[in-house]
């Protein structure tokens, strides 16, 4: 499912075991097809993605990625991607891990297009199954393609690891996959610490974002399954909106209305408002309504907005960017 706003197409320990590697389908064990993981590996690469077996002669060097999430995670592993799908969009929405503005574009996320894909010359291209698999088919009849989930709405943070470890294999940067999954753990454990120094532990929370259409306002709420969720349970906060998400991405709907279910008056309200996709007026719309104003959270003015920039549906960058920003709203 690929998800949409208005203006933009929106839409995820150093080792994992073997059994849990093989049972989501993602990669094979790192042990048995990736070699040493102190190196950059060469040689052939032999992986298993959401489609199948993917082989490659060699790590991949020059990489087209088509999806944002997927472009964050060869950022953070030292990868410059050769070609990209909507590059203006991807540096306005994730500013952790910008790549060049010359990089050539391929068009956007949702029809990228095929033939300036393949006159890159590409060693490998990385989507996610959000594409529609007549595309996905057509690029892998002509250059190898890797496709995985944007997300996974069971085990977010345990996809985004995956997904890392994934690129890393094929691409012959697994030190720098292994290193990326323990930085992030240990700015998890680092943001529980301070969390628990405020006397914040297990506090309740929800994140949000939303959109005005034709003059209502929408409101989307990041559950656990999401990956702003997913990252918030590391920390131990305890969402206050646990239903309706979506099985990829853990995204549920609601109204300003709705948001009268959140009942815990303790509980902090955060969201995402990015100037790039008219967040000053729903921040406007929701401040200028009579119910908005009687939430709990709001009279008690629990109110935090997240910094543009850190993608939603991001890796470890974006990942260790909104430790660093629910840690701020937490404890500033």
């Amino acid at each position: 499912m690929r998800i949409t706003l208005p203006r933009r197409t929106l839409v995820a320990a150093a080792a994992v075991s073997a059994l849990l590697l093989a049972a989501c389908g993602t990669t094979e064990n790192p042990a048995d097809t990736a070699g040493p993981s102190t190196g950059v590996s060469s040689g052939p690469v032999d992986l298993t993605d959401e489609r199948g077996k993917v082989h490659l002669d060699a790590p991949a060097k020059a990489v087209v990625s088509l999806e944002w999430g997927l472009t964050e995670g060869l950022v953070a592993l030292g990868v410059k991607p050769v070609g990209q799908a909507d590059v203006k969009g991807y540096n306005n929405y994730d500013t952790v891990a910008p790549i060049d503005a010359s990089t050539p574009d391929v068009g956007t996320r949702g029809e990228p297009s095929v033939d300036a894909i393949v006159a890159l010359k590409p060693d490998l291209v990385v989507t996610t199954t959000d594409l529609p698999e007549n595309v996905i088919a057509s690029l892998a009849g002509q250059v190898p393609v890797i496709a995985l989930r944007g997300s996974d709405g069971t085990d977010p943070i345990g996809y985004m690891k995956r997904t890392v470890q994934t690129l890393a294999q094929a691409t012959g940067t697994q030190a720098q996959g292994e290193k990326l999954i323990a930085d992030f753990d240990a700015k998890i454990t680092a943001g529980k610490d301070a969390l628990a120094k405020a006397g914040k532990k297990n506090a309740p929370f929800t994140m949000s974002d939303g959109w005005i259409d034709s003059g209502t306002v929408s409101v989307r709420m990041y559950t656990p399954g999401s990956f702003f969720g997913g990252v918030a349970a590391e920390l131990g906060l305890e969402n206050q909106w646990t239903t309706g998400g979506d099985k990829d991405y853990g995204l549920a709907q609601t109204d300003i209305e709705g948001l009268t279910k959140i009942t815990n008056p303790e509980t902090t309200f955060l969201y995402v408002a990015n100037d790039a996709d008219g967040g000053p007026a729903f921040v406007k719309a929701l401040t200028g309504n009579a119910v908005w104003k009687q939430l709990p959270f709001t009279k008690a003015e629990n109110l935090h907005r997240i910094p543009d920039g850190i993608w939603m549906f991001g890796g470890p960058p974006s990942a260790g960017a909104y430790v660093d920003a629910v840690v701020a709203a937490f404890t500033g």
